[in-house]
C-alpha cells in the first residue's frame, strides 16, 4: 500500500501549513555535511537534488556548503516559499516534480537527498527515478535524512507525544509510514547503508511551540474540529514544563547514506 492510499495525497498535506513549517520546523545540524563528505565524498562542485524539498530547510545546508541545488517539490505553496527564500540565489532552482517523476535530465545529479520526505515516496518508482537522474560516478549516492523527536526524553516530550496521540487526526497512521532499517536496506538493494545519528534540538517559546505543532500535517488546522482543544492542551503542557519561558525539543537526526 502506498502512502497515498494510507493517508491521502501526501503532496497536498502541507498546503495550509507553509508559514508554520517555514518558521517552526527545525533546521538540520551543520555536522550533516561532514557526514556526507566522509560517507559519499560530497564536494562543493556536486549538484544535489533535494527531493521533497518543501520550504528549503535541507537545501539551505547544501547551498551554504557551496553546492548547486535543485529543489524538487510537488506542492506549489511549499515550493513557492523556498523560491522566495532563495530568490536571486544563483545556485538554487525549484522544480515542480516528485520523487517518482522529478522531471530532471538523465545523469544530471551527483547526490539525491531527502529530508523528512522519504516516507511519503512510492519507493520502487522513486528508486528507478533516482537511478535515471544520478550520474554513475563510482556509485549513485542517495542520502535519506530525518529529524526524529526523542519522544521519551523527559516529562515534556512524553506529554507532547500523548497530546499528538490523543488529538492528531491520523498521527498513528503517519508513524507507521516511517521506514525501519530493514525497509531502508531493501531500498538500497538489500544492504543497509551507512547510518549516522546526530544530536539536535530546538528551544521554543509558547508561540514557537504552537507553530511547531501546527506545522504537522496530522494536527487539526485552525478552524477545524479539535484544533482549539489541542492548543489548550498544548498551552497547559507548556505551562507545566517551561523554564524561563522556553521548552526544549530534542531530536535525533537520522542519516542513511548509500549507493543504488
Amino acid at each position: 500500500m502506498t502512502p497515498d492510499e494510507r493517508t491521502g495525497d501526501p503532496t497536498r498535506r502541507f498546503t495550509d501549513r507553509v508559514a508554520d513549517y517555514a518558521c517552526a520546523r527545525p533546521s538540520y545540524p551543520s555536522a550533516l555535511i561532514e557526514v556526507l563528505r566522509e560517507s559519499c565524498g560530497l564536494e562543493p562542485s556536486w549538484v544535489v537534488a533535494d527531493v521533497g524539498s518543501g520550504t528549503g530547510k535541507l537545501s539551505r545546508l547544501f547551498l551554504d556548503a557551496g553546492n548547486r541545488v535543485v529543489g524538487v517539490e510537488p506542492n506549489r505553496e511549499m515550493r513557492g516559499e523556498a523560491e522566495r527564500a532563495f530568490a536571486g540565489h544563483p545556485r538554487f532552482r525549484g522544480v515542480d516534480g516528485r520523487a517518482e517523476r522529478t522531471g530532471l535530465d538523465p545523469q544530471s545529479i551527483d547526490l539525491v537527498a531527502a529530508g523528512q520526505a522519504f516516507h511519503w515516496f512510492d519507493r520502487n518508482p522513486a528508486r528507478e527515478e533516482f537511478l535515471r537522474i544520478l550520474r554513475p560516478r563510482p556509485g549513485r549516492s542517495v542520502a535519506l535524512i530525518w529529524n526524529d523527536r526523542i519522544e521519551d526524553a523527559g516529562a515534556f516530550m512524553r506529554g507532547y507525544e500523548q497530546l499528538l496521540l490523543r488529538h492528531g487526526r491520523d498521527y498513528e497512521q503517519v508513524k507507521r509510514l516511517w521506514p525501519t532499517d530493514e525497509e531502508i536496506a531493501r531500498f538500497f538493494g538489500g544492504r543497509l547503508p551507512v547510518k549516522r545519528v546526530l544530536s539536535h534540538a530546538q528551544v521554543l517559546d509558547r508561540a514557537g511551540l504552537r507553530a511547531r505543532a501546527r506545522s504537522s500535517s496530522y494536527v487539526p488546522a485552525p478552524g477545524r474540529p479539535g484544533h482549539r482543544e489541542l492548543m489548550a492542551a498544548l498551552d497547559a503542557l507548556f505551562e507545566r514544563h517551561a523554564r524561563q519561558g522556553r521548552v526544549t525539543v530534542p531530536y535525533a537526526t537520522r542519516i542513511y547514506v548509500g549507493t543504488l
